[in-house]
């Protein structure tokens, strides 16, 4: 049967109504039951072992588009509906994006979703089903503030089952909801993210922005993930919401066992449970408890079997991101677990004296990021620097004792989202280049540098681009305002906002560049900057810095001397939806984080599926890509890790050094309460800033500012040569294909799950 017969089928069970009777909106709920019906008619992957893939994030993004191309009928449809006096991208706009995720994490786990099923290996997410997820960014005063996100209608991609379980914490009971979102593979069968909710959750209780009353367990344990915790309340409720993941998830797991006649005591022959972040860690503790209490296991069964199943994924080398929960804050909101991690840090404790690999520290604070690497099997990082820092440096004590169990899988992205879906028209290039096969094997892309001479196809990947600036320029003029020139270079940095990535030192480049054009240095081809970042909030100089980038924007844009030269642009509630737009405009993609700190980036990976070039540091996945691309493709700034770990074991790194000897960090410093800025500004926030920046600069900004300059300038100068800048954007999409979530998966399914 057509899809077009099906669609019709279902517009009149539904409506009562031909195709083109209907409004846009009608034609969306129509076309996600239908493609629900096609995607259930695909069945489940099945296997004897399994993956769970349990995370405190999904950042799925819309799923529409992606379920019709791995369904393999995207095209079909579109030719269909437009047969019909209908546009299906502009049907796909009306689908509200998942909120379950705040960045790389979460996108990640929603990337090998996707790739778990399309490799055909059994494996299913647990997470939980946030009503407000993160929160939706408003900018007011050129400041953000958060309201919450709604996302969930009655008529979605979630299913409602009749699974549920009893979650006891210390100070009451709850009972679980599961809901499924089904996740198809590319031409191949389903696996499930099963996400937990409690019914008693009463949205209701938000009250201004996103305030609610945090010690309401049973009103607000599900509404957003990642609450607030800077005070004691925030934090009980992120082990609240924690432990009613991971409670839920073990139970779901043993169920499954149980159902396929699999005994407990070989969990790890059937299943492997990888831990993404320290978030589920309690997953570990929890299975103990539950073999040890209801299953008659003794402890040293219970421990033996859950650490052969058990794998952990570091995503950070920040100290802070690791997670350590006061024991009183565990005591209260789950006892039940507390003899079983005492009795996890008594049996380390007596093998290792070393402070520094406990379980529970001095000051009584469990460290989770210890109990997954002494209880688990495996523990990976996530780009070829990342893990070798890991070992190297920051868990360095650990790899001592079980050097066996450490070892890289550097990240991935869902390239057919990033190209097939996102930039259909370079896909029709490339497809039309060098056939489809690399939709399945992203590796077929290197059959593009068998044209890297072939002008008129060099000259067709630079007109897409050109499209796609246009495009971007519209939509922007909608949504954001501001008028930017699509024959502008597009310079983008869009990623969480935090120090360490260094929004910062694009901003003092910006100012740079500003105070340049004043003096009447004026760049040959105008420059657009566009960040897209949400900060924490809680997290005030992150703050600080979204409120320095609003208030440039609006100095920059509305000068007449520099307007017609250089634009800045902060989008508003940045999300995958607006990085679907974003990434196959870009000509420079921002990576700049400094050297040792990211463990790995993804947006670098989809920047360069789209043609971008890299600016970067030496840090993350930027290592491999400027591996693959070589020196002549990429620009690399900045100091290497080694110089920066050395900075921050000797404590020898003083930025106002650098502020004092370079009039240009000096100048672009001090123009942050320049009187033009604080006419525009909030003077407490930009003082704040710049004090922080000259006295602190944590994560080295002043270090890296005068090589960013220099690098910049270059970067912007050989724009101009469009033979090189053409090639240059050839090769990066012919070796992106290395950085499909395809191939991460595999590996971790090699090398760890073994499915």
């Amino acid at each position: 049967m057509s899809v077009k017969t099906n669609l019709e089928a279902m517009t009149q069970k539904l409506y009562g109504k031909a195709i083109k009777e209907l409004s846009d909106k009608d034609l969306y709920y129509a076309i996600l039951n239908m493609t629900k019906e096609m995607m259930n008619g695909k069945g489940s992957i099945k296997g004897t072992k399994k993956v769970y893939y349990i995370s405190a994030e999904f950042l799925i993004g819309k799923l529409l588009s992606n379920n019709l191309i791995n369904l393999g009928i995207y095209e079909e449809l579109a030719d269909a509906l437009k047969e019909e006096g209908k546009d299906l991208s502009l049907i796909e706009e009306i689908e509200p994006e998942p909120s379950l995720g705040n960045g790389g994490l979460g996108r990640l786990a929603a990337c090998f979703l996707d790739s778990i099923a399309s490799l055909g290996l059994p494996g299913d997410g647990i997470g939980l089903n946030y009503h407000f997820g993160l929160f939706k960014q408003v900018f007011q005063d050129r400041q953000q503030t958060a309201e919450k996100n709604d996302w969930i209608e009655k008529q979605s991609w979630l299913t409602k089952t009749d699974v549920s379980f009893p979650v006891y914490f210390g100070d009451k009971k709850v009972v679980s909801r599961l809901y499924d979102i089904d996740v198809i593979g590319y031409e191949q069968g389903m696996n499930k993210l099963h996400l937990f909710d409690i019914e008693t959750v009463d949205e209701s209780i938000v009250k201004e922005g996103i305030d609610f009353d945090k010690e309401d367990i049973d009103k607000n344990l599900t509404l957003f993930l990642y609450p607030d915790d800077s005070d004691e309340a925030g934090q009980q409720l992120r082990i609240y919401q924690q432990y009613f993941m991971v409670c839920n998830g073990a139970q779901l797991i043993l169920k499954e066992m149980k159902e396929n006649g699999y005994d407990l005591h070989k969990l790890n022959e059937h299943a492997v449970i990888q831990i993404n972040d320290t978030h589920p860690t309690m997953v570990i503790p929890e299975l103990i408890r539950i073999l040890t209490e209801d299953e008659g296991f003794s402890m040293d069964e219970a421990i033996e079997v859950v650490s052969k199943t058990c794998a952990y994924t570091n995503h950070t080398i920040l100290a802070e991101a690791l997670e350590k929960w006061p024991v009183k804050y565990l005591e209260k909101v789950v006892p039940q677990l507390m003899p079983i991690i005492r009795e996890l840090d008594k049996r380390v404790a007596a093998k290792y004296t070393e402070e520094n690999v406990q379980i529970i520290d001095k000051n009584d604070r469990v460290h989770m990021a210890h109990i997954d690497i002494h209880y688990g099997f495996s523990v990976n990082g996530v780009a070829a620097i990342h893990t070798e820092i890991l070992k190297d440096t920051e868990l360095n004590h650990f790899y001592k004792i079980y050097p066996e169990k450490f070892n890289n899988k550097t990240n991935g992205i869902t390239f057919r989202r990033w190209l097939l879906s996102c930039n259909k028209e370079l896909a029709a290039c490339i497809t039309k280049t060098i056939g489809d096969g690399y939709k399945k094997d992203a590796a077929q892309l290197e059959k593009l540098l068998q044209h890297k001479d072939d002008e008129a196809l060099l000259t067709e990947i630079k007109s897409i681009k050109k499209e796609k600036k246009a495009e971007l320029a519209a939509y922007m003029k909608e949504h954001e305002g501001v008028e930017i020139n699509p024959n502008s270079i597009f310079d983008i940095q869009i990623k969480r906002l935090h120090e360490y990535k260094r929004q910062q030192m694009n901003a003092l480049y910006i100012i740079h560049k500003y105070l340049e054009i004043k003096g009447g240095k004026k760049p040959s081809t105008p420059i657009t900057f566009i960040f897209g970042a949400k900060a924490a909030p809680a997290y005030i100089i992150a703050q600080d810095i979204i409120h320095l980038l609003l208030c440039l924007q609006e100095l920059v844009n509305n000068d007449p001397d520099v307007k017609d030269y250089m634009k800045v642009v902060m989008v508003e509630n940045y999300n995958v939806s607006y990085a679907e737009r974003l990434i196959p405009a870009c000509d420079i993609s921002e990576q700049i984080s400094l050297a040792s700190k990211e463990a790995s980036g993804t947006g670098n990976m989809k920047f360069m599926l789209n043609g971008a070039v890299t600016l970067g540091t030496s840090d993350g996945a930027n290592v491999e890509i400027h591996e693959l691309v070589g020196d002549e493709n990429i620009y690399v700034f900045g100091e290497k890790s080694e110089t920066v770990i050395a900075h921050y074991e000797k404590s020898d790194y003083v930025a106002k050094d650098f502020y004092k000897k370079s009039s240009a960090i000096r100048k672009a410093v001090d123009f942050i309460t320049n009187k033009e800025i604080l006419k525009i500004g909030n003077q407490k926030r930009l003082v704040r800033l710049q004090k922080e920046l000259i006295n602190k600069d944590w994560f080295m900004t002043l270090l890296d500012l005068e090589d960013y300059i220099a690098t910049k300038d270059k970067i912007f100068a050989d724009y101009k040569d469009e033979e090189k800048w053409k090639r240059m954007m050839l090769v990066n999409i012919a070796k992106a294909g290395f950085f499909s979530s395809d191939r991460t998966i595999a590996e971790y399914n090699r090398d760890i799950w073994k499915l």
